[in-house]
Order: structure tokens, then sequence, then C-alpha cells
């Protein structure tokens, strides 16, 4: 298994750099486009069709929602996720009280597009848009650091929960994670502002700024990982897919970025850190 993973990891992450690195604005929204649609491919699954063609016409739905999503205010789209996630917090620390309203279909149906046309707006706008800040860096490089905010949050939960985990943070939705684990996972990410300092050379409080939304969007992470773990229980799955040998489907690997990425990108907005 371990031996998969990392031939997976070895396939996908120069894959995703190109992807990044290699495109321009409109170039990485069909990117990301193509990588959002097929996780409503498997989004379609916990919400409950099972049908080829059901699931194929749920991913093109999906499509033709970051179609019409494109020349919508960024603002106004990053608002809605915002009631969004705090409605998600909701079901989350409710669970299983919350189970009745995952129970009809057209609940994970809406809960699909909630989750994946903001997080893909928030990433092509931050991709086209302004480090006001520091007007000389490419938002490429913050859009990268939505990125590593994920990934140290979950290397940082993965070793502090295994070493000092004790309390479970939400038992009935995912017994494996701890709330020692989520304390280390801000840890690590509290580090990165002060790493990018030098680099974005920015002021100090300006780098207090993106402490603050850097362990802000940490947080929300770990919430959309909870609500992709809430969907599949309500259709009893492990993972979204099996799309990605050793790691599961696509969903497995962004469900934490669909939430930190829109927290991101509206606080840097409303902080003037960014324009878009």
């Amino acid at each position: 298994m371990l031996k998969q993973r990392v031939i997976t990891a070895l396939i996908i992450a120069p894959l995703f750099l190109i992807g990044l690195f290699g495109t321009n604005h409109l170039g990485f929204a069909l990117f990301l486009g193509l990588i959002v649609s097929i996780g409503g491919w498997e989004w379609s699954r916990i919400a409950g069709w099972s049908s080829s063609s059901a699931r194929l016409l749920y991913a093109l739905t999906i499509a033709l929602g970051l179609i019409l999503c494109w020349p919508l205010s960024t603002i106004a789209v990053l608002g809605l996720a915002m009631f969004w996630w705090l409605l998600a917090l909701l079901l989350v620390i409710q669970y299983p009280l919350s189970k009745q309203w995952w129970t009809p279909a057209w609940a994970r149906v809406i809960a699909g597009f909630m989750v994946l046309v903001p997080a893909w707006k928030a990433l092509v706008s931050l991709r086209g848009g302004v480090v006001n800040v520091a007007p000389d860096i490419s938002t490429v490089w913050l859009v990268l650091y939505i990125f590593l905010i994920v990934w140290g949050a979950d290397i940082g939960a993965y070793f502090a929960g295994k070493n000092f985990g004790r309390r479970k943070l939400a038992p009935s939705v995912s017994p494996g994670k701890t709330i020692e684990g989520v304390m280390g996972g801000l840890v690590v990410v509290s580090i990165l502002p002060f790493v990018a300092m030098p680099l974005l050379q920015v002021s100090p409080g300006q780098t207090i700024v993106l402490w603050m939304i850097t362990l802000s969007a940490a947080l929300v992470s770990v919430l959309g990982d909870l609500l992709e773990s809430l969907g599949k229980r309500a259709v009893d799955i492990k993972d979204s897919s099996q799309i990605l040998p050793g790691h599961g489907g696509i969903l497995d690997r962004i469900d934490s970025v669909t939430a930190a990425a829109p927290v991101f990108v509206f606080l840097a907005i409303l902080t003037d850190w960014i324009s878009v």
C-alpha cells in the first residue's frame, strides 16, 4: 500500500505543479475545472446516484456550475460559501442528531455544489488576482500557499495525533481525529507566514494578518475533511473512488482544500491582502 501511495504521489505531484505554474489564468481555470468535475463525479456517489449515466450527469452539471460561476462576483460567491461552511459546522457537531438532514438525497446533491463550486471560484479568482501588499509577487504562489496550509495541517495532525492524541474531535463522524492532532496541525501551519515573510517581503504587521488568515483556513480545512466523512457515512463508503491508487479518490485529496480555499481568499480580500 505504501509503495502504491508513493508511486501515485510521484505522478500527481508534477502534474499539479505543471497545472499550477505552467498555465495562464484561463488554462488554470480549465485544469482545475477538470479536477473539480471529477470530484463532482465522485460526489454523485455520496449523493446516492449510482448509475453511470446519473453520475456523469452530475459531473457535467458541476462543470456547468463552474462556467456559470465564472462571471459572478467573487466576494458574493465566497460570502455564500462562508454561510455554507457555518451550516456544515452545525451539521458535523450535531451529528448524529443532524443525520435527518442527510437522509434526503437532494440535500447531498446541493452540498456537492456548495463544496466544489466556491472552492474552484476562490482558487481561480486568486490565480487571476493581485497581491496588494507585494505587487511583484505572482498570486500563483498564494495558490500554492493554500495547499501548503492543508498539507501542513494534515502532516502536523497525523504526527501529533499519533503521539499525543487522547481526546476525540468528532468520534461519531471521524473516530481517528483528535483535538491534539488538530492542535499539532495548527502549530505546523503557524510557522508558514513567518517563513513566507522574507520571500514575500511584507511587513511584520502584514505577516500577522497572514498568520491569522492562515490559522483560520487551517481550522476550517479540518471541517472540509469531516464533512466529506459525514457524506460517506450517509452511503456507507470508505473512499470517494479508487481513481488514485493508494490514495482513494480526488475528493479524498482535496476535501480540506474545498473548505480552506474559500475562507483564505475571502479573508484575504476583506483584509486587502489581495484584489481579485
